[in-house]
């Protein structure tokens, strides 16, 4: 099992980015514990030097499994699906400018809640034209430089556009592009799978990321959630990716890593 866990390389609003700032101290601590990468939460990459960043992961023995673009939303408010064209222009402009720096590491640009959510005076059925136009565009880019995107499903509290993986695995197929797959969330999928597992095993291959938190979003191993059957369905799919924590940094960001990757080591899969 190849574990991560989310580094923010800057300051940020989010919760659930268990490290953020200090960014080499924080690599040698993640190293240090033992994880195999860093998932890095970048809401500009205008803002970060790409070849150090990635000489000081890679001085870490750490990989970059993927890349979180939802800052840019909650920081800034970028979205596909914004009424304003010249907003939902920007969101797909710093998608793709993610691009370079997923193709050099290998990583995953996920799609939160830079999709954005319907607002008022927005129609449903306009907002999901608006986020499969969006994705059709930063697919394309990403595909010609071989990288990935992945659309996280995320629950009905945070965004009013794709819940659930029956929804996610729709737009998928109505992108239509190879590249395109989906990041599933245990923490989102405890609240709308009726089964995590059934839902797991419906998605084959285009599981392209996994996040792991548990019941209430703190680490694994401090709620209900059965992360053995949860991870051997992910497994028994053909899944052979990175399992990324995203979970609060409760009771702080240094012990909810060390309880983390101490239960996942311990699981028996």
């Amino acid at each position: 099992m190849k574990l991560s866990i989310v580094l923010s390389t800057h300051t940020a609003q989010f919760q659930a980015a268990t490290f953020k700032g200090d960014l080499g101290a924080n690599l040698a601590k993640i190293a240090g514990w033992g994880y195999d990468g860093v998932e890095l939460a970048i809401r500009d990459p205008g803002l970060v030097d790409a070849g150090e960043l990635l000489s000081v992961v890679a001085a870490q023995g750490l990989e970059i499994p993927a890349i979180g673009t939802g800052q840019a939303w909650g920081e800034e408010g970028l979205s596909y699906t914004d009424p304003d064209p010249a907003i939902r222009a920007a969101a797909i402009e710093r998608t793709i400018a993610h691009v370079p720096l997923a193709a050099q590491a290998g990583a995953v640009i996920i799609i939160g809640l830079l999709r954005g959510i319907v607002k008022p005076g927005v129609g449903q059925g306009q907002a999901m034209a608006w986020l499969v136009d969006a994705l059709r565009q930063a697919c394309a880019a990403a595909s010609e430089q071989g990288a990935r995107i992945a659309l996280e499903p995320i629950c009905r509290y945070e965004t009013t556009l794709i819940n659930n993986v029956a929804q996610g695995l729709d737009l998928v197929e109505r992108v239509g592009a190879e590249n395109m797959g989906l990041l599933l969330d245990t923490f989102h999928m405890n609240i709308e799978e009726p089964v995590i597992e059934d839902s797991i095993r419906a998605c084959g291959d285009r599981i392209f990321h996994f996040h792991v938190a548990d019941s209430q979003r703190w680490y694994p191993g401090s709620g209900h959630l059965d992360f053995s059957r949860i991870l051997d369905s992910l497994y028994s799919s053909g899944y052979d990716g990175y399992v990324s924590g995203e979970w609060l940094p409760e009771p702080d960001a240094d012990t909810s890593a060390e309880k983390g990757i101490d239960y996942l080591r311990g699981l028996s899969l």
